[in-house]
């Protein structure tokens, strides 16, 4: 069982809570007599049914959960989640109550506790009113709801585990919190809760679909003799068909610089060109690397203000002049420009939809609360930066010198770039190559930038890129490069560090530090909560300990 409080994404309708005898506020009140027949239940349902069309004939109490399911719950309650809270924390107003607790769900399966959670205070519209509420668990639409997420929490912190073929009991309890602290949350009494049982079909899976996939000729490598625990990579085969790891693509082992395990998956093949999103960052580091080596940078060190005039951009300051490349690749810049917060000016999401991706950029004001190259904060829009330095500084600019010193003496040749309104390639992300190729690129960094004798990448870069250079807050022992991550794996009480290329989706190229083994995995999770846990797990569970045989 595991305890997480995480911040909600976006899209949420109302949410709500029962009752107590001293209201701290007016709420929407009984609102039928169906409500009042089922005040503190969870009711469960295939579709969304509005409530004024809504009948006990519509209550689920069986369903066949399978990837197509629609599964939603409707929860009557006597009263609003605010005047649910107040007892917890009868000194706090309606308004500080709101911003410090909400529901907490917990997920049941056969009777044992298997996943809990509190949920962000941001979750829910009318709280301090509402009495009844929809969400859905599952939607085939593809809609963004905090529900949705948090239903996949569960199925990734021991649901699907315990989801196995045939029936189960699910239950689902809510109950008010208040967080006190950093700390400390207090829990009320049971609001709601309800039960379905879960019809569990997964389809099954033959010898042959799990076997390890025979690895084609003109890989690029030579082929690994190497042993691996074959059962391992049956099982996790197995898995990923049953869609236990969802839109996996491949799996590449390099071991030694050659190929051990070359897999791939829902209709991928090795000439498939995988979306691996912000994988693409990391070129702006390779490509930084050399171009410093060449001369035509002369170092990371230089400052913005080497590149432009900023006489012609919004919110000049010296600290904007003085912001390095080296901050730009350690996402340690002064920026007012966080992806990790959404109301923040840089903020990704506010740059794409404007015409000069740079202009936006550079027209961003400095945080009064930051310093050049002391905090790390993930900011897309700096790597855009660096990627119009590179193209600006570099010969015939950065697609050709990307072609010529990079791709070529890799003999990559099936690749794509995603291009910026100026048309310059995407330094952001969206860099589509094949598995293999970017297999290259790890191979290539824990070679210390050596291919075929012909040093690619200064080695004293690699080791710079290769070094934890920002400590990743509210991450425990997770540090950042340039441009790379850099977490550790523990595999039979063992740790194992690696330094790592990611992006949205669940896409991953490790370098191990102390382990001669490069992988890629590639996905199609994008925007899901279990993107990359999922690849942790594998790794944890499967790979690693397939290859550490």
């Amino acid at each position: 069982m595991k305890r997480i409080l995480i911040v909600c994404m976006l899209g949420i309708s109302s949410m709500i809570s029962f009752g107590q005898t001293d209201n701290l506020v007016a709420t929407d009140g009984i609102t039928s007599v169906l409500h009042q027949s089922n005040i503190g239940r969870i009711t469960f349902m295939d579709r969304n049914i509005p409530l004024e069309e809504y009948t006990e004939k519509d209550f689920l109490t069986s369903l066949e959960l399978t990837a197509q399911s629609n599964l939603n719950i409707r929860v009557f309650m006597a009263n609003s989640i605010t005047n649910y809270m107040h007892p917890l924390a009868p000194e706090l107003t309606a308004d500080e109550l709101n911003s410090k607790g909400n529901y907490q769900f917990s997920f049941y399966v056969d009777d044992t506790l298997i996943y809990k959670e509190n949920i962000h205070p941001g979750c829910g519209l009318r709280k301090s009113i509402t009495t009844t509420f929809r969400v859905p668990f599952t939607d085939t639409a593809g809609g963004d709801w905090w529900s949705i997420y948090l239903f996949e929490r569960f199925k990734n912190n021991g649901g699907e585990k315990v989801l196995t073929n045939g029936k189960h009991k699910l239950t689902v309890e809510m109950r008010p919190y208040v967080k006190m602290n950093e700390e400390e949350a207090k829990i009320g009494k049971l609001i709601a809760s309800g039960s379905l049982t879960l019809l569990i079909k997964k389809p099954k899976i033959t010898a042959k679909q799990m076997a390890i996939q025979h690895i084609a000729k003109n890989s690029g490598f030579e082929l690994s003799d190497s042993k691996l625990d074959k059962k391992k990579i049956e099982k996790l085969n197995s898995e990923i068909l049953q869609n236990s790891f969802k839109a996996i693509t491949s799996i590449v082992v390099i071991k030694d610089g050659k190929l051990l395990l070359e897999e791939y998956f829902n209709t991928a093949e090795r000439t498939s060109l995988h979306d691996t999103r912000s994988v693409g960052k990391s070129f702006a580091s390779i490509l930084m690397g050399i171009a410093i080596n060449d001369g035509f940078i002369k170092d990371e060190n230089q400052v913005l203000s080497s590149f432009y005039d900023f006489k012609k951009f919004q919110n000049p300051s010296i600290q904007k002049e003085k912001v390095s490349l080296k901050d730009l690749l350690t996402m340690s810049s002064a920026f007012d420009g966080s992806d990790q917060n959404s109301d923040s000016p840089g903020n990704e999401e506010n740059m794409y939809p404007t015409a000069d991706w740079v202009k936006f950029a550079l027209d961003l004001p400095m945080d009064s609360l930051k310093s050049n190259g002391k905090q790390w904060d993930y900011f897309t829009a700096g790597v855009v930066l660096l990627g119009d330095i590179l193209d600006k500084s570099t010969p015939n600019g950065l697609e050709k010198y990307a072609e010529e010193k990079l791709f070529k003496p890799l003999e990559i040749k099936s690749y794509q770039w995603q291009y910026t309104p100026q048309k310059v390639v995407n330094t952001a992300g969206g860099l589509q190559m094949t598995s293999l190729g970017f297999a290259k690129i790890g191979q290539l960094y824990k070679n210390k930038g050596l291919w075929n004798n012909q040093q690619i990448i200064p080695a004293e870069w690699v080791s710079k890129t290769l070094t934890r250079q920002m400590p990743i807050p509210e991450r425990e022992n997770e540090f950042y490069g340039y441009l790379f991550w850099n977490k550790t794996y523990t595999v039979n009480d063992k740790n194992y560090e690696t330094f790592y290329c990611a992006g949205n989706g669940g896409n991953k190229i490790f370098v191990f530090k102390d382990l001669p083994i490069t992988i890629v995995i590639t996905a199609k999770a994008y925007n899901k909560p279990y993107a990359h846990s999922q690849v942790d797990r594998m790794m944890e569970d499967y790979i690693l300990p397939a290859i550490l045989k």
